[in-house]
């Protein structure tokens, strides 16, 4: 997964597969859209005014953790 924020835009974007597919975007609400591939799996979700709909603080930077 790959996490992108625009602070000119206030655009997250949090992208969840990094390979090449054709894409539908499908709006949840007025700040959110999904990217869906052709199979309908999401790809990626934009978060429109991100600053406030996401504690941007608590997400970036990201941290992961591996499950066992």
């Amino acid at each position: 997964m790959t996490i992108h924020y625009d602070s000119k835009t206030d655009l997250l974007y949090l992208r969840l597969d990094p390979q090449k597919h054709t894409l539908t975007n499908r709006r949840v609400n007025d700040d959110i859209v999904l990217d869906i591939d052709e199979k309908g799996k999401i790809i990626g979700i934009e978060i429109i005014d991100a600053s406030r709909n996401v504690e941007l603080e608590t997400l970036l930077p990201v941290e992961f953790r591996k499950a066992s």
